[in-house]
């Protein structure tokens, strides 16, 4: 009653490469396809997973780092002024008459051909009152009358220039 026809060339082609119903081969086939789908969703969604706590780990690796290298900004600044507030002219005398050093003399300068410019003169001589003070701790400090300091008068130098020419021969 409900004959097939033949298929002849093209739509024979055509019906060989997709077979109708005709049992479990069909469904049987698509099994292992859909298993294969869902691996690989799964697998792509783990990996998503841990790209992203990758990603987050990364980024409070960059937070930490960035929070240390503002403290040892702020540390290096600190640093930077104390170095400038030493290396200041006002604190440098201080320092140095701290140490002794007394301002030196007038300069005398050499020119490039020989000659002396200026006359030198010697740095000034330190007074007494000038001498840094060396502060003891007042259990050393003993209150008798012996012990009272005398204060001795150095003599006064004055220092001497010594001529120089104002023009040097050459070499």
């Amino acid at each position: 009653m409900s004959r097939k026809p033949e298929l002849r060339g093209r739509a024979a082609r055509l019906a060989r490469l997709f077979p109708g119903p005709s049992g479990t081969g069909p469904q049987a086939a698509r099994t292992p396809f859909v298993l294969l789908v869902v691996l690989l969703l799964g697998g792509g969604l783990i990996g998503l997973l841990v790209l992203n706590s990758a990603l987050s780990e990364g980024s409070f690796k960059l937070d930490d780092l960035q929070k240390d290298t503002k403290n040892l900004t702020d540390e290096e600044q600190a640093l930077q002024r104390d170095i400038d507030s030493y290396s200041a002219p006002d604190a440098l005398v201080r320092r140095a008459r701290e140490l002794g050093m007394v301002p030196g003399g007038d300069p005398a300068f050499l020119n490039p051909d020989g000659t002396v410019k200026g006359v030198p003169s010697a740095a000034a001589q330190q007074s007494a009152v000038q001498v840094p003070l060396v502060l003891r701790p007042p259990e050393t400090i003993t209150h008798s009358p012996a012990a009272t300091p005398t204060t001795t008068t150095l003599p006064a130098v004055t220092p001497t220039p010594t001529p120089t020419p104002t023009t040097t021969p050459g070499r």
